[in-house]
């Protein structure tokens, strides 16, 4: 193991400040392997710095600032005990962890300073593998995850297990600060587009118009309904032609009613109407009048 950098603290206006070199999880192997470590943004601290923190009156819960003055990096997380060996600071060895964020190596500097951070009311994450929309509820898995976490920082990068399978998300945007407490918080919680998703093409649909009563007819005997054939169109030569007006006079105009022309009265036709009488016929008896004796 790498000889532990002495730590430099100083103490001012109630706030905790000092320098420890980084190291991983992975140096915990041994008696001391804990699988919890490996879960959420806290990080282990040497007990040195639980009693400054005591004299200092530091406020709960404790939050920190790390800053990696080398690369202007800067991120922020809980503590989760203060049994570290002294000058030694290890966190969780996820795929994109605290040390990747904060572009460290084993071994490097890393300032430590206690902040307060306001309650986070709003967050937004983006997956960054479309493998995050395989999970059925996405939101549950990430608020469930987000309980071992401590606070979050824009622009970092957190990776969540479920399912034995790694998730990594970017912090896009927290409210109402660039940094937010999460420690029993009411946050909504929201996701970008995941990393490299593209939207599935839509194919092109020809809408058809739908034509009415195109199926066959069932009888309730059994039988088969003969299906008369549609028509032929008709051609040109089969259209007839109206019949002529030859009573047509220019500047009159004459609304035929009917196709068929009337037939012409005689005047025989007339003079029969003229004799018609109504009811002027006799009357018939089957029986013979007679007179009683």
């Amino acid at each position: 193991m790498t000889t532990c950098y002495h730590p430099m603290s100083r103490g001012f206006q109630n706030r905790f400040s000092t320098q420890y070199r980084c190291y991983s999880v992975s140096m915990l192997a041994g008696p001391n392997d804990r699988s919890d470590v490996e879960k959420g943004g806290k990080i282990i601290m040497p007990p040195s710095a639980l009693d400054q923190l005591s004299r200092l009156n530091i406020t709960y819960p404790m939050l920190f600032k790390l800053t990696n003055k080398n690369s202007d990096r800067m991120t922020h997380c809980g503590v989760l005990e203060f049994v570290a060996d002294e000058g030694i600071y290890p966190w969780h060895p996820f795929l994109y962890t605290m040390m990747q964020n904060l572009l460290l190596e084993e071994g490097g500097l890393v300032q430590v300073e206690s902040v307060n951070l306001l309650v986070a009311t709003y967050s937004k994450f983006q997956p960054q593998s479309p493998d995050f929309l395989d999970i059925t509820n996405p939101k549950a898995v990430l608020e469930n995850a987000l309980r071992n976490f401590a606070c979050l920082t824009t622009g970092d990068v957190i990776a969540i297990n479920y399912n034995e399978k790694i998730y990594e998300l970017r912090v896009m945007e927290t409210k109402p600060d660039k940094a937010v407490s999460i420690i029993e918080c009411d946050m909504n919680v929201d996701f970008d587009a995941p990393l490299g998703y593209k939207e599935p093409e839509r194919r092109s649909q020809q809408h058809e118009e739908p034509t009415a009563f195109t199926g066959s007819g069932n009888r309730l005997d059994g039988k088969t309904k003969g299906i008369e054939p549609s028509p032929a169109p008709l051609g040109p030569s089969d259209i007839i032609r109206g019949i002529p007006n030859y009573e047509f006079k220019v500047g009159r105009i004459t609304f035929i009613r009917n196709s068929r022309p009337l037939p012409r009265r005689l005047p025989e036709d007339d003079d029969a109407m003229n004799r018609f009488i109504a009811f002027s016929g006799e009357g018939q008896s089957l029986r013979k009048k007679g007179r009683k004796p």
